[in-house]
């Protein structure tokens, strides 16, 4: 491995994190031990800034560069955001219509075939949707039949993902400022 720049974070397929390297699993270490690390992250990361701090913790996490790219919102070094799951509501959803499958010719009851509406039926009421107010002399389609599907069950919201190992150095060359 060529020397690393102190805080240089790479990907690592062990199982072991390398001397002079340390997992990205958010774990406190002391500032006396790792002065020169501190030195780069302070507390961005978490600790109490006086004897130990904080590693980022990419367990789980996917890194994201900092700033704002055109159209997209503002993101702080350190900031964490996101979820592994999420629920949806009816006004994330576009807006959408289903077409009813329906005869015009007269029914013999009042009851359709299966998958189909008729135009006209035997007796002089009409169908309306349940979700308005119950007109007179008018029925009401069974319940179910129009109206919302699923649930608010939340669903996975993560890409495929292969899971490996974060690493960041401890030990090697110090960066300069330009």
């Amino acid at each position: 491995m060529a020397q690393p720049f102190v805080g240089e974070i790479r990907m690592f397929a062990g199982n072991f994190a390398p001397a002079g390297w340390q997992f990205c699993a958010g774990q406190t270490l002391s500032i006396a031990q790792y002065e020169m690390l501190f030195s780069l992250l302070g507390t961005i990361y978490g600790g109490d800034g006086t004897t130990t701090f904080r590693l980022p913790d990419l367990r789980g996490n996917l890194p994201l560069g900092q700033g704002a790219g055109p159209g997209l919102s503002e993101r702080t070094i350190g900031q964490a955001f996101g979820s592994p799951n999420i629920t949806l509501l009816p006004g994330q959803i576009p807006g959408h219509t289903h077409p009813i499958q329906a005869t015009n010719t007269m029914a013999s009851t009042v009851t359709p075939g299966p998958g189909v509406l008729p135009g006209t039926t035997p007796s002089p009421n009409a169908f309306y949707d349940a979700g308005t107010a119950n007109p007179p002399g008018k029925n009401a389609f069974a319940a179910g039949t129009l109206g919302m599907s699923g649930g608010t069950q939340p669903h996975s919201n993560q890409m495929p993902t292969l899971s490996l190992n974060y690493i960041i150095a401890t030990d090697g060359i110090y960066p300069s400022q330009s």
